[in-house]
């Protein structure tokens, strides 16, 4: 009994750090950028665009494409960025250990 005992203990413990990461994602920001920072966007560490910036040179009726294909690269960038930062605080809580293949924490 001892063990299930501790294993809960642990459990809760884990529960907590995870709620501590969650709100440490929720008010992170990364910036994701492309075309030599001609679109810079934000993002929260969930995902959430919190801002977008795109320089005027990019503003012409003509070229409407290069633009959103700037946006869309900015981004992913973002997108990578946030990613790889919730994966190195999940590490922090898990202790490193391996989940299977396809089982991420839901974020």
């Amino acid at each position: 009994m001892k063990n299930l005992a501790g294993m809960m203990k642990q459990a809760t413990q884990m529960q907590a750090r995870m709620k501590e990461v969650q709100a440490k994602l929720e008010s992170a920001e990364v910036e994701g950028e492309a075309g030599n920072g001609l679109v810079r966007l934000i993002l929260t560490g969930k995902g959430a665009l919190k801002t977008l910036t795109i320089d005027p040179k990019l503003a012409d009726p003509d070229d409407m494409e290069t633009m959103q294909d700037l946006i869309l690269a900015a981004f992913a960038d973002a997108r990578r960025k946030t990613e790889a930062m919730s994966k190195e605080e999940m590490k922090k809580v898990t202790g490193g250990l391996q989940l299977p293949p396809g089982m991420d924490f839901p974020f």
